[in-house]
Parts: structure tokens; C-alpha cells; sequence
């Protein structure tokens, strides 16, 4: 009921929608009666989700590339143009990272910084001048725990996610008076293929199925705790449980017994 009374009738964009928390984002704002632009660089998956959804009538697909920065900029102007207004975007689609900085190439580090940095910069900065303008709105950003602290092989995917942070806790402070809202989550384990499509040092696919993320929460259970946040207007949110949660508060009250524990950290 509450997520109908506030939700219902809104304008929601969520990027990363073809599978996992975006999917189930999806899932959980067509029940509450949103209407929903739906995109990830997977037209078709994307449009079977539309598809499934039982509002999908009142649903568009629109397939985008995060990398193809160049191209945000006409795609919010195409949903502009058909819904007037985006009263939330969920900047949450992106790719995972598996290997050890030193034998990651440049290329890589900088096609992960594309995409789960500079693609959610580049499509808010194409779509803020519209909220500014009707002084309303809410961003919603997709970071990580990985964004608040960091872990062995994942140091693209932890400086693209500490980047997201420092950018919109920076927005956040200057478009405040304007009435648009940001929130920040920062998901732990969760249960999705993310590590399957990870790039590895050489670009390759890392192709298997984490551990850590096997062991987390669904990505039911994350949209929703994400809609929790949302609805609240809360700044930032740790969503998840275990090991992960834990070291985000250890880096910031005991910072020196963490630095001590990542060294002998696992790969996650």
C-alpha cells in the first residue's frame, strides 16, 4: 500500500532492467502502479520483461548502451518527449570485475569506469535539466558496499563505485534547494549473475557464479529494501546482511583492524 501511494502514476526509469535488481525493481513498480521506461544494452531480454509485467501496455523498452555516452542524451530526450517528465531515475545497471589490478590492462579499468561510472554520470546529466526546470525528482543511484570500502580483485569495479559515491553526495549538495532527492544504495552480496558477466584483467568474461553472492539476499529482497530507501528519502543505504555489511562499519570505526584483515582476504 505504501509503495501504491507513492509510487503510483510516477515516471520511472531504471537502467540494468533486463535481469536481477533491476528486474525485480521492475516487477515491484508495475505492482505499484508506476509507469516504467525499461533499458539495458539486452533489447530482447528487456522487452520479455516488459512484456511479463502486467502493466505492460503502459511500459516502454528502450535498449541503451551506458558505454555509449554519446548517445544518452537523445535517449532522454525520446523519453522526455513521450512521458513529459522522469520523476525518478534508477541509475542501476553496470558490470562486475574479477582480477588483480596488476594484471588488469588500462582498457579494461577504463571500459568498467564507462559503464558503471561515467554512463550513470552522463544519462543523469541528460535527464537533471528537465527536473531542474519542474524543480522535482529523485536519482537513485545503484553503488556498492564496494563503494564504501574495498577488496582483493575488484579494484576497477571498487573505484568506478567510490567515484558514483563522491559524484552524487557532491550533486546532492548542490541541487538540494531544488527539491530533487538523491539516494545512494549500496547493496552487499546479491544473489544475481553479475560475477558471470565480470570482465577479468584481459577483458574476458569471468563466466562463473560467486560464492559471496550465492550466499546473499534475492534481488526481490534488495528492490525492495532499495523502495524502503526511496520512499523515505533516505541520502544513503546499506542493503544486504554478513560479512560485507560488517566491513563497511569496520573500514570506518576500526579502520586499522580491517586493513589488517584485507590482507588476508579470499577472493569474493
Amino acid at each position: 500500500m505504501k509503495n501504491k501511494q507513492h509510487f503510483g502514476g510516477k515516471i520511472v526509469w531504471i537502467t540494468g532492467a533486463s535481469s536481477g535488481i533491476g528486474e525485480a525493481l521492475a516487477r515491484k513498480l508495475d505492482e505499484a502502479g508506476a509507469q516504467l521506461v525499461l533499458s539495458s544494452d539486452e533489447p530482447e531480454p528487456l522487452e520479455e520483461v516488459r512484456r511479463s509485467l502486467a502493466g505492460a501496455s503502459r511500459h516502454l523498452a528502450l535498449p541503451l548502451d551506458l558505454a555509449e555516452h554519446h548517445t544518452l542524451p537523445a535517449k532522454a530526450q525520446e523519453v522526455l518527449g513521450l512521458f513529459g517528465r522522469v520523476d525518478i531515475l534508477f541509475n542501476n545497471g553496470g558490470i562486475g570485475f574479477r582480477a588483480l589490478a596488476r594484471n588488469t590492462l588500462l582498457e579494461v579499468d577504463r571500459r568498467i569506469m564507462d559503464v558503471d561510472y561515467f554512463g550513470h554520470v552522463a544519462l543523469t546529466k541528460a535527464v537533471l535539466p528537465s527536473m531542474l526546470a519542474r524543480r522535482g525528482g529523485h536519482i537513485v543511484v545503484t553503488s556498492s558496499v564496494m563503494g564504501l570500502m574495498a577488496a582483493p580483485w575488484r579494484s576497477a569495479y571498487c573505484a568506478a563505485k567510490h567515484a558514483l559515491v563522491g559524484f552524487f553526495d557532491t550533486l546532492r549538495a548542490e541541487i538540494w534547494a531544488d527539491n530533487i532527492r538523491i539516494t545512494i544504495i549500496c547493496p552487499a552480496a546479491v544473489a544475481t549473475k553479475i560475477s558471470f558477466n565480470a570482465l577479468t584483467g584481459t577483458g574476458e568474461k569471468y563466466g562463473r557464479m560467486s560464492e559471496l553472492l550465492a550466499s546473499g539476499i534475492s534481488p526481490e529482497a534488495c528492490a525492495r529494501e532499495m523502495l524502503e530507501a526511496v520512499r523515505k528519502g533516505r541520502r544513503e543505504a546499506v542493503v544486504g546482511k554478513g560479512a560485507p555489511v560488517f566491513g563497511v562499519y569496520l573500514r570506518r570505526f576500526l579502520p586499522g583492524l580491517y586493513f589488517r584483515m584485507l590482507r588476508r582476504a579470499k577472493v569474493l
